[in-house]
This record gives structure tokens, C-alpha cells and sequence, in this order.
């Protein structure tokens, strides 16, 4: 089986997390990992044309098969979050589309689940998690870049055991 590369995204408009990692059979390797900072002062619109414009960067330079997207997550206490994280989200569904890439999307305690076996771990659970799998000397900071190469892995590991990943709605 040829390698699959993806790239894992965790979106925000201040610090969008990403990871990349290709898998072979059962041996995920990582390949890099970073974080695309915003300005959190510029208006919204700009905000968004930086993140689409950081992304395409990465697409390009990564080439991945697959982009695995931390799905929406709304809390009734927190409607504006949701909101914006949902413009964070278009933008890289629209980035990966144009460009052919499939977008596939896990729910954020799914990718807890497959990576620390608990549905509910901690930030810090989830860096010692990616720091232990991969033998870093430290824990990937900050925290979304570990969320990201988490939500990699975890779109690896439903592919390599055949468990269909839901793909992004409209894509």
C-alpha cells in the first residue's frame, strides 16, 4: 500500500494548528507540524484571506491526499465560538476543495478516543499522547499543534481499518 499523507487541521481564528503525517500500512510517520497565526486585531475578512492564503502555502508544499478537520463543535453557552469557528472552517473546506484535496472531518472526542483512549483527555493529555507515539523530546507546543497531528492520526487510523470517515457536508 502506497503512503498516504494528511494533513490534520485544527481551526482558529487566532492560532490554526496543523500536522502533517503520512501513513504506511500501520507506521504513521510524522512529517511536520506547525501553527498558522492570525492576527487577532485584523478584521474578520482579513483574517480569513491570511488563513486561506497560509493554507494554500501548505497544501502546496505537503501535497497531502487527504485534509482531516476537527468537526464543529457548538455549546449552547458559547453561540459566537461556533459561529466563527464555522468561517475558520469553510475556508480550509473551500482551500482543500479547490484544489481537489478530500476533506474529511472526526469529531473532536473521536479524536481524543483513538489517540489517548479517552474520549474526554485534556490538552496536556493530548501533547504527552503525540509526544509518547512519535518519541519527541517535548510536547508539541502549542497545544493545537498536537490537536492537529492528532486529528491526522486518528483520519489515518479510521482509514487503515476501513472505518468510513465522514466526509465534510457539500464536499
Amino acid at each position: 500500500m502506497p503512503a498516504m499523507r494528511i494533513l490534520g487541521i485544527d481551526p482558529g481564528l487566532k492560532i490554526t494548528g496543523w500536522g502533517v503525517v503520512d501513513f504506511q500500512a500501520a507506521r504513521p510517520a510524522l512529517v511536520a507540524g506547525g501553527v498558522i497565526r492570525l492576527d487577532c486585531r485584523a478584521a474578520l475578512g482579513q483574517r480569513l484571506a491570511e488563513l486561506d492564503g497560509e493554507l494554500a502555502s501548505l497544501l502546496e508544499e505537503f501535497k497531502p491526499q487527504v485534509c482531516a478537520v476537527e468537526q464543529l463543535y457548538a455549546h449552547y453557552r458559547h453561540p459566537r465560538t461556533a459561529i466563527l469557528m464555522g468561517h475558520a472552517r469553510g475556508v480550509i473546506l473551500l482551500c482543500a476543495q479547490r484544489r481537489g484535496i478530500e476533506v474529511r472531518q472526526f469529531a473532536a472526542n473521536r479524536v481524543k478516543q483513538s489517540v489517548t483512549g479517552h474520549g474526554h483527555a485534556g490538552k496536556s493529555q493530548m501533547q504527552r499522547a503525540i509526544q509518547a507515539l512519535w518519541n519527541l523530546e517535548s510536547p508539541p507546543e502549542p497545544p493545537d499543534v498536537a490537536d492537529a497531528l492528532a486529528i491526522a492520526l486518528c483520519c489515518g487510523r479510521a482509514a487503515l481499518g476501513g472505518i468510513r470517515a465522514p466526509r465534510a457536508p457539500g464536499v
